[in-house]
């Protein structure tokens, strides 16, 4: 039984790392919980205590600014901007059509207002949401104060929870995404022995391929949190470190893929997995257990049984060589992660957007005012009272979405959540009937699976949103089967109308923000090279791991973008193979560059090696330009070729196994560039063969 609840728990902490979902819906519940009591006493409405749950849930949703200072002024304008929706709705509703038309024109205001960052993301939901409510809601203009009085309630409810009883603790949150860090590592593990059991299948591959992403997320967010709980010194070690594990791990899974390829006995295979086995059990132990590991007799074998020598190397000693190699990393890594000091959260630096552009979240925001319009229009057809639920479609499909194919397919994703919270709602809604505390129980229950499951899967948020409606229905009296398939008719019409703005009106296709994407990851990749010469050369001394992951979270720009092509919603197997190409093909060459960075150190190629240095960045270079052309002029005429790696082997150009590492990496990154012009129809000239 424990044995199943400690599996159970790191299941829970590898899906949820840090556990900032879950910190995230029990502030929207408890929120909700002190709005509701504090208004009791007053013996308001039933609908004007529901505006103050639902002000507490929207500001814990929205409201993610990095500081608690910044937090609070988001708080207090977020005030201003409800109180303001809240009074033009309520006096919309008495002169239709003002309401429809101001409804649709908030849709501009909430989808540009993402240019402002997390601020302007918070207060255009709010903005959007609180005029949306007192709809659903039927408020009148003569409750309006009671209205403000609700929903500052609920907006100093939220700030209660938020910064006393919830509030967030840098140390226990690092300490919690260090555990997820070894759930996940134990997942890619497990996955690895799947893999193993059944020689290699497609399946499996792709469960490695998954775990391995998570755990890149994972790693991501230990180097996010790392300066909030030690000195910057140690961040940098620890991001090293972490760097380390990561290439340890795909190590480890792509030489078991090898290993898989080749003819092993049942007794090998079988001791590998084992091995693999006893590993994984040492990964899932506490974080604050992990120095015990290297002083484990299995980790001492793990060690001694990897360091075969290669000439002398027996079957399947690839993988136990990359497990002990994962295992020494491992160690590292946990060594460098226990905090010694503390200091301030770093400041972003990054620059403000234009307040007036004309860029795509400018012509996203065009099209969903005309997908308002359209929705409205629509909506009137199909629910003379309730069209406004095709608005909001319209508005949640637009948010986020930076081309015609991401609008789809959170088009598609809202209608399939809602037509399953149907039955979600008619069932809930059923098993409580008459029940008043019972009912909002269960809103509650879905309040929270709807705030936790927002940021990982559109289809069961759109079902938590769904059956709790159903459920409010129920709370307001006007239940009924006809009113939910009202609401799944709405959310049709206002996808359809979404969908249809976003291809006809000044479309912007999936892959020309792709390309866009592309081009930024390939900026990032010069970047950093010619930083890694500087510093490899001893001529400057640069943080090259905070440039790697630049790169990474430009490659995860384009994993997001790409997704209309790559999403099973694609029936055409072509361009799905070709999104998977590109992805995999980016994915590799942030790979190698994690790789240079781990290792290397300042003028560590400095003196003779130079030269050869500066032949590899400045063929990298080259290449990076001739597919900048290429990307910007798709479809035109080659603007180059590329050149190879002439092929000659890195154990010939230098001693060091640190050096030669570090230029393997470089040499290697020929690969993925050359991989990447296959797709763009460049060509590539290799210096081993002579022209003709």
């Amino acid at each position: 039984m424990n044995r199943l609840r400690t599996a159970a728990l790191d299941r829970f902490a590898a899906a949820d790392p840090g556990l900032v979902r879950l910190r995230l819906a029990g502030s929207a519940v408890l929120g909700i919980i002190l709005a509701v009591a504090a208004l009791l006493p007053a013996h308001l409405p039933l609908t004007v205590m529901l505006v103050g749950a639902i002000a507490a849930m929207m500001t814990a949703f929205t409201v993610n600014d990095a500081t608690p200072g910044g937090q609070a002024i988001t708080l207090g304008l977020a005030f201003l901007t409800g109180a303001t929706s809240i009074t033009v709705a309520s006096l919309g509703s008495a002169l239709p059509p003002m309401d429809s038309i101001v409804f649709v024109m908030l849709i501009f205001v909430a989808v540009y207002a993402q240019r402002f960052g997390p601020r302007g993301t918070a207060l255009g939901s709010i903005g959007f949401f609180l005029f949306f409510f007192p709809m659903f809601l039927q408020t009148h203009l003569k409750q309006v104060p009671q209205l403000l009085l609700a929903l500052a309630v609920g907006v100093l409810a939220n700030a209660v929870v938020r910064f006393v009883l919830l509030r967030h603790h840098p140390e226990a949150e690092f300490l919690r995404v260090r555990r997820a860090f070894r759930a996940r590592l134990a997942e890619v593990v497990r996955a690895a022995e799947a893999h193993l059991a059944v020689n290699g299948s497609e399946r499996t591959r792709r469960q490695l391929r998954r775990s391995i992403s998570r755990l890149h997320e994972c790693v991501l967010l230990i180097e996010d949190a790392a300066p909030d709980v030690v000195d910057a010194r140690a961040a940098d070690v620890l991001r090293r470190r972490a760097i380390e594990v990561e290439l340890a791990v795909e190590w480890l899974t792509s030489t078991v893929q090898r290993t898989c390829s080749d003819e092993l006995t049942a007794e090998v295979r079988d001791d590998l997995i084992a091995r693999l086995a006893r590993f994984r059990a040492l990964m899932e132990r506490d974080p604050r257990e992990l120095p015990l590991i290297s002083q484990t007799g299995e980790y001492s074998r793990m060690l001694v049984e990897g360091s075969r020598i290669d000439e002398h190397a027996a079957p399947g000693d690839g993988v136990r060589k990359a497990l002990a190699e994962l295992a020494l990393a491992d160690d590292r890594a946990q060594r460098a992660a226990v905090p010694e000091a503390t200091t301030e959260p770093l400041d972003e630096d990054d620059e403000p957007a234009p307040r007036f552009a004309y860029d795509n979240q400018t012509r996203s925001a065009i099209q969903a005012v005309v997908g308002g319009g359209l929705a409205v229009l629509g909506g009137e057809l199909v629910s003379h009272q309730r069209w406004y639920w095709a608005v909001l479609t319209v508005f949640v499909v637009f948010i986020g979405a930076s081309s015609a194919g991401a609008t789809f397919v959170k088009g598609v994703r809202r209608l399939g959540g809602t037509l399953i919270g149907i039955f979600g709602g008619v069932l809930l809604a059923s098993l409580v009937a008459g029940s008043t505390p019972a009912t909002l129980a269960l809103i509650l229950v879905c309040v929270f699976g709807m705030v936790y499951t927002a940021r990982v899967s559109q289809v069961v948020m759109a079902f938590f949103v769904t059956s709790m409606l159903g459920l409010l229905y129920s709370l307001l009296g006007t239940f009924s089967f006809a009113v939910l398939w009202i609401r799944v008719a709405e959310t049709a019409v206002g996808a359809a109308a979404g969908i249809l703005a976003a291809i006809v009106i000044v479309p912007v296709r999936t892959r020309s923000v792709m390309l866009d994407d592309i081009t930024e990851v390939l900026d990032e990749l010069a970047e950093f090279l010619e930083h890694a010469e500087g510093l490899l050369a001893g001529e400057e001394n640069v943080n090259i791991i905070e440039l790697s992951r630049d790169l990474d979270r430009a490659v995860e720009q384009v994993r997001t973008t790409i997704e209309p092509l790559t999403h099973p919603v694609n029936f055409r197997s072509a361009r799905r193979d070709y999104g998977w190409h590109v992805l995999t093909t980016l994915e590799t060459i942030a790979f190698r560059a994690r790789h240079v960075a781990a290792r290397a150190q300042p003028g560590q190629l400095a003196g003779g090696d130079v030269g050869r240095l500066r032949q590899f960045t400045g063929r990298l270079l080259a290449n990076i330009d001739v597919l900048r052309k290429a990307l910007d002029a798709p479809g035109g005429p080659t603007p180059g070729t590329l050149v190879r790696d002439d092929g000659t082997p890195v154990s010939d150009r230098v001693e060091q196994a640190e050096t030669r590492a570090v230029l393997s990496s470089l040499s290697h990154l020929d690969e993925g560039l050359v991989s990447l012009g296959r797709v763009f129809h460049v060509e590539a000239t290799d210096p081993r063969v002579p022209a003709k």
